[in-house]
């Protein structure tokens, strides 16, 4: 797709990272919030097609288990919807070292980014950092990112899906991105369309 052919909604795009089948096979696997967080993330990259504006699929290749190419589970869970504009995998927590991601975004005009995917205080925190590092506006939308309870090694504290999304809400919110809900992005993508 060109950059004229996406038109004005060019200036934004919808990353979806490691939304991926890697994850339903590690012990921490819950689908506790699977429904609220795919309901999310459908809606979002639904209006996105509608518009025309670019749907980004990212995938996280590691070294040892469901991650690796050789598992056969580095692939879109099933409710995803195929055919993003374009795909990249990468092998660090952000989706931008050694991907070619921040050059097609470029190429394609895109200023604004709206990051969803697995895991909210991981891959999806650690892309909006750098994303905001390297000059782009960043919509983090939390209600389209899923993460699970976490064990503090130290204290042995559980911490709940909420507490984690929280956490990662405060230290991003005014100094790497908008805190923006679906809503709030779609209500933007509106206006920018306008």
């Amino acid at each position: 797709m060109s950059a004229d052919s996406l038109g004005n909604s060019t200036r934004s795009a919808l990353i979806v990272i490691d939304v991926q089948e890697s994850f339903r096979q590690m012990p921490f696997w819950s689908e506790t919030d699977l429904p609220a967080f795919k309901a999310a993330l459908l809606a979002l990259d639904d209006a996105c097609r509608a518009r025309a504006v670019p749907v980004v699929h990212v995938f996280h290749i590691g070294q040892a288990g469901p991650f690796t190419e050789e598992s056969g589970a580095v692939r879109a869970l099933d409710w995803l919807p195929g055919s993003p504009d374009v795909t990249f995998f990468k092998h660090t927590h952000n989706a931008f070292s050694d991907t070619g991601l921040d050059l097609w975004l470029r190429r394609h005009g895109v200023e604004r980014l709206m990051i969803t995917g697995i895991r909210t205080e991981q891959c999806c925190e650690t892309t909006t950092r750098v994303g905001s590092d390297i000059g782009y506006q960043v919509d983090f939308v939390s209600d389209a990112t899923l993460t699970f309870p976490m064990t503090h090694a130290r204290s042995g504290r559980v911490y709940s899906s909420e507490e984690i999304k929280a956490h990662t809400e405060l230290v991003l919110a005014g100094r790497f991105a908008r805190i923006a809900s679906v809503a709030d992005c779609l209500a933007s993508l509106g206006a920018r369309d306008a």
